[in-house]
């Protein structure tokens, strides 16, 4: 009886480190959709030092853009942690964190190798957790 106890509080406790990773992947998420599609030109420089500072103005729309699909991925993860079947929870959980992980090395590869360990990283570590459970 005291294993299963054991076991059962071990099952909860990744179970809810699982979805606070989730939650930290989802807020890391609006704050690049905020970045993205309302602060391109003054936060975003600030944050993306390696683009030159003449590329924010003409680039704002497609930053936005980007931000937008950043927003999906968020809502997405939010919404994983409010669906009641467990099942269903998990699944969606998995499919936007896949999500995140593929953008995450789309993005190392193209662009910097640092959103590899900012965006991917994360969600790599949310992901396991949601598979252990």
């Amino acid at each position: 009886m005291i294993i299963l106890k054991r076991n059962f509080q071990k099952k909860t406790y990744m179970e809810i480190l699982s979805k606070i990773l989730i939650a930290i992947v989802a807020l890391e998420h609006i704050y690049i959709l905020w970045i993205e599609m309302f602060a391109w030109t003054t936060t975003g420089k600030k944050v993306f030092r390696s683009i030159p500072k003449e590329l924010f103005e003409p680039t704002k729309v497609f930053a936005a853009n980007q931000g937008l699909y950043n927003g999906f991925l968020a809502a997405g993860l939010i919404w994983s942690l409010f669906i009641q079947n467990a099942e269903w929870s998990k699944n969606v959980a998995i499919f936007f964190l896949a999500c995140v992980i593929v953008a995450g090395i789309y993005g190392a590869i193209s662009a910097q190798k640092s959103i590899f360990y900012k965006q991917a990283l994360p969600a790599i570590i949310a992901l396991v957790l949601v598979l252990l459970v």
